[in-house]
């Protein structure tokens, strides 16, 4: 897609998943055992033929640099294509002044080189697949000055609280961009993708640094709502926003489910991931699983019922693994009972046999910790 280069933004405001956010960004944390989060927007771009790619990151750069390295092994043109990597000179999570527009003013030498007409912005934290080739040219059959990407949704008093919703009128002009406040079922999610020239893009980031430092894109879009042409386009599949950590936890466990795997992986639009050389999963005679998740390089002698299990885990004989994700290199020992449970790297779950918490309140196990 020679027309558009592609932005893979940081996390926004009010976006933080307690816990796990303190050892890595979101874009980096393992996704249904295999794949990182990140992984999906660029997926998304390079499938579409998108292969220029900047990544922007804010904190913690370290685990992303080392998943996303060249570039590689997201399919992109050796030739032409290149994934540059930029960051932030704020490195606090919940500094007011530490947004996507700061971020991008950071870097604005390397965006001002983008020759590129038109630009195409998805969130790091967000999980879906779209063909950005149809999305650039529904863009551009508009006429439109903004495009922006929305889910239509039925939870969201529960769901997405940490999200913006749209405001549509009935030609799917976008009215509004506003906090999900809760008080409605039916919403437009915003999924923090939009597409425009490269020129707006980068008058837009000058007027939000003049108007207010705190200013996140999503902020100089909503200014803009009246004098700028901007629609909605919804998208359709599966979705998942990960803002808090909830979210994070429901995102894998709705995986779980065949139909809604299938919405995500299709045959002819590849993930791309970061591989290693580990072997085939080993069952032994006593394991008992199902309906989970279970990634290579595992030895399972236990039980493993509706559960997310990470590279190189270790389940010994006796111990019950339910309703969990599981990240890894973790080891649950004999007769350990975890469930409902997010464990993080390197974990041992050894001497407490017993770790469970309610279901609609999944607990943490820190990285590294020995229980």
């Amino acid at each position: 897609m020679y027309k558009a280069f592609g932005i893979v933004s940081s996390s926004g405001r009010n976006i933080y998943v307690d816990g796990m956010q303190d050892y890595r960004p979101i874009g980096a944390f393992s996704f249904l055992g295999r794949y990182r989060v990140i992984d999906f927007p660029i997926s998304n771009m390079t499938n579409s033929d998108i292969d220029r790619i900047q990544v922007y990151i804010n904190n913690k750069p370290r685990s992303v640099v080392e998943h996303v390295g060249t570039g590689r092994h997201y399919n992109i043109n050796s030739k032409s294509g290149k994934l540059q990597l930029l960051f932030s000179e704020h490195n606090n999570d919940n500094d007011i002044y530490n947004t996507d527009i700061s971020c991008y003013l950071d870097n604005m030498e390397s965006l001002s080189r983008m020759y590129h007409p038109y630009v195409v912005i998805a969130p790091s934290y967000m999980v879906y697949s779209i063909d950005f080739d149809q999305f650039l040219h529904t863009h551009i059959d508009s006429g439109a000055d903004v495009t922006l990407l929305y889910h239509a949704v039925d939870n969201a008093k529960e769901a997405y609280l940490t999200c913006n919703v749209l405001g549509l009128n009935r030609q799917k002009g976008v009215e509004s961009i506003e906090p999900n406040h809760g008080n409605k079922k039916n919403q437009y999610v915003y999924m923090d993708t939009c597409v425009m020239k490269t020129e707006l893009f980068i008058s837009l980031i000058k007027e939000a640094k003049n108007l207010s430092s705190m200013y996140t894109l999503t902020d100089i879009l909503n200014d803009k709502c009246e004098t700028l042409d901007i629609r909605g386009v919804a998208h359709k599949g599966f979705f998942a926003s990960i803002t808090d950590f909830p979210s994070y936890y429901a995102a894998n466990m709705a995986l779980l489910n065949y139909k809604s795997a299938q919405e995500l992986f299709h045959e002819n639009w590849p993930i791309y991931t970061r591989t290693n050389d580990s072997c085939p999963t080993q069952y032994f005679n006593t394991a008992d699983v199902k309906n989970s998740v279970i990634s290579n390089g595992c030895q399972i002698e236990g039980t493993v019922e509706n559960s997310v299990i990470g590279r190189g885990c270790v389940i010994k004989k006796g111990a019950v693994v339910r309703n969990s994700v599981v990240l890894a290199e973790v080891t649950v020992g004999e007769g350990v009972h975890v469930e409902n449970e997010v464990v993080d790297k390197w974990a041992n779950l050894i001497h407490k046999k017993e770790i469970v918490s309610p279901a609609e309140q999944p607990g943490y196990i820190r990285r590294n910790d020995t229980l």
